[in-house]
């Protein structure tokens, strides 16, 4: 697995945009229009990256979680979880996955959790998967400032007793701990 380094938060930082943008020309040839799907954590920025990337590749960029949203008429991931199951909305990813998948120049967000299912790597593998890897304080720093509401698996965290930050930490922490072998499948992984 190839990875290279990127420093700092790629959501501030001009030097960084420029920095992936250059890397994404300098694999543009090889791509050869295969899509490219974004792995990792959620508050890993791969949002973020993949619009960037999709810029500079001329791809369209896609997120998994919006396209989940769509297909079953919620607003959002929470409320699909909240109201139906997570196993639904883990169902409806993977059907999102698998029509993406016989697509071209896309770039795909994923949700945190979409490694998870064996199924769902047989459809990324058909482009190229890049693992978003952030260190844990720092996306534990990054959900506590926004807070959990759009994030159904961390919902429960909202207890008076525990400061966002640790709340956070301890739950990603749980999370990283069960994804991180899934998340090692990723053709290229970026820190």
């Amino acid at each position: 697995m190839e990875a290279f380094k990127v420093h700092g938060s790629v959501h501030n930082s001009v030097d960084e945009a420029l920095l992936l943008k250059r890397k994404s020309e300098e694999v543009m040839f090889h791509l050869n229009g295969r899509c490219i799907y974004l792995v990792g954590m959620m508050g890993s920025g791969k949002s973020t990256v993949g619009k960037i990337l999709a810029e500079v590749l001329g791809y369209s960029f896609f997120d998994s979680d919006n396209l989940v949203e769509q297909a079953v008429g919620m607003s959002s991931v929470a409320q699909i979880f909240k109201i139906h199951s997570e196993a639904f909305f883990r169902e409806n990813e993977s059907n999102v996955l698998r029509d993406l998948s016989s697509m071209r120049r896309l770039v795909v967000a994923t949700g945190g959790g979409a490694v998870i299912r064996p199924i769902n790597w047989n459809y990324m593998k058909k482009g190229l998967s890049v693992w978003l890897e952030v260190p844990l304080d720092a996306l534990a720093k990054r959900i506590a400032q926004v807070g959990t509401a759009s994030r159904p698996l961390l919902e429960d965290l909202d207890q008076p007793s525990d400061d966002p930050y640790t709340a956070a930490f301890t739950k990603l922490s749980m999370l990283a701990e069960q994804r991180v072998e899934a998340y090692a499948n990723a053709d290229a992984r970026v820190s």
